[in-house]
């Protein structure tokens, strides 16, 4: 079963969200039966809709050149609707409803031919049907627990599971949508209600090579990746000696590079995806505030050395996750611009040009690690709070408007079931 689970749609002024989770088809048996029974009426709608199309070629002139234009006419859905569906029951050995969904398809898909054909992006020969799949209405589908059952025919069913998924433990209330079954792959939509809260708590991240240094508005925490780079440091190694091995072996070679290369990315997302999840256990109900990051924008200013290894994190990865998943949570994302977050002051503004391991500001004596004070500058962005310059010595103090529901959550700050956490206090006024 893969863990494929992704957000179709979110704005933050909306009232739901949207995710699709596939999984593999397990009842391809059953599938079959369903898809090769659809494909045939969705092909003989096509046909007796394609009899019935008429086009005419109008020639127009554009300067010195003459155009021809087509003009494609469909057959009215509502004059053709009772007669095509007389004919498709005469076929059919589905339940009556995939009839409705044929014809529905099969306009739809000459109505997409129609649009390219008029703006000479398509020929003029009838649609073909590649791969096929199966939209199920929700009068065919029956939910039951986190399983559906599908109606293939009269008291023929096909039940697909979405249990033992890393959502359906954490996240109660989603809304199942109409499933889409294809051959070898069967995609769940959900829709999930967002709860009517503000957040409760601000966490800042600055994104580093081996770690994530944030700040919550009291204290600052270091999570450690050194874990996730010392799994892709000897993945790497392995890797040189398959490349070594596929170079001399041909076709063999190449499938056992593609092969590996798949396990590969499937770990590091694996690890990510825990992480994550960790994170959020931790802090529900929060705003996130991550760098918008571009590597690309890196790599000029950065050596070959360092360039090697921004190439190896996976700051995007653990973003794009973390934005999808924090909804489920009660939390948001917002990203920040991260520029001079760690050569600025916080207590006064200033801009140092060169900074080392440690931030010192020479005007007001703010002295703090350059990684935390990263995280700090970037927990002041997310608040919308300048620096004041008129008072070089007194830091602005921030406390967020936080959001009130219920008793809140309790968390633990310190070791999190595997996720390493290193919790540093820093004097700041």
């Amino acid at each position: 079963m893969s863990k494929n689970l992704r957000i179709k749609s979110l704005q933050p002024e909306e009232e739901y969200i949207y995710l699709t989770y596939s999984l593999e088809n397990d009842k391809k048996e059953e599938s079959k039966i369903l898809l090769e029974n659809y494909r045939v009426l969705l092909q003989r709608a096509l046909d007796w809709l394609w009899d019935r199309t008429k086009m005419e070629r109008k020639e127009a002139k554009k300067s010195k050149k003459v155009l021809t234009k087509v003009k494609v006419k469909l057959p009215k859905k509502k004059e053709v609707y009772k007669v095509l569906r007389d004919e498709l029951e005469k076929i059919n050995k589905l339940a009556s409803h995939y009839v409705d969904k044929a014809i529905n398809d099969a306009y739809s898909i000459l109505e997409s031919w129609r649009r390219r054909v008029e703006k000479g992006q398509a020929s003029l020969s009838k649609p073909t049907l590649r791969k096929v799949y199966v939209r199920v209405k929700s009068t065919l589908r029956k939910v039951d627990g986190e399983s559906v059952r599908i109606t293939v025919r009269p008291y023929e069913y096909v039940t697909f599971s979405w249990s033992h998924t890393w959502f359906s433990r954490r996240v109660k209330g989603l809304e199942l949508g109409e499933p889409v079954i294809k051959e070898d792959k069967v995609y769940l939509p959900f829709r999930y209600r967002l709860p009517w809260f503000t957040p409760l708590d601000f966490l800042s991240i600055d994104s580093n090579l081996y770690t994530l240094d944030a700040y919550d508005g009291d204290k600052f925490i270091t999570f450690s990746l050194k874990e996730l780079y010392s799994m892709k440091y000897g993945m790497e190694l392995k890797r040189s000696k398959i490349q070594s091995f596929a170079s001399k072996h041909g076709r063999k070679g190449k499938e056992l590079m593609r092969k590996y290369s798949h396990r590969e990315r499937n770990r590091v997302l694996d690890y990510v995806h825990k992480f994550v999840n960790k994170l959020l256990e931790m802090y529900p109900m929060t705003t996130f505030a991550v760098e918008k990051l571009n590597k690309q924008e890196m790599f000029e200013d950065a050596n070959d050395s360092l360039s090697k290894k921004i190439s190896k994190t996976v700051w995007r990865s653990i973003h794009r996750i973390l934005k999808y998943k924090a909804p489920l949570y009660g939390s948001f994302v917002n990203e920040v611009n991260p520029h001079l977050t760690s050569k600025s002051c916080p207590r006064c503004g200033w801009v140092s040009r060169n900074v080392g391991r440690t931030f010192h500001c020479e005007r007001c004596g703010f002295t703090l690690d350059r990684q935390l004070n990263a995280s700090l500058n970037i927990y002041l962005k997310m608040c919308g709070f300048p620096h004041i310059r008129d008072i070089p010595r007194v830091w602005v103090g921030v406390i967020p408007l936080k959001g009130r529901r219920g008793n809140g959550f309790t968390r633990d700050s310190g070791e999190a079931q595997g996720l390493r956490v290193d919790i540093k206090y820093y004097e700041i006024l």
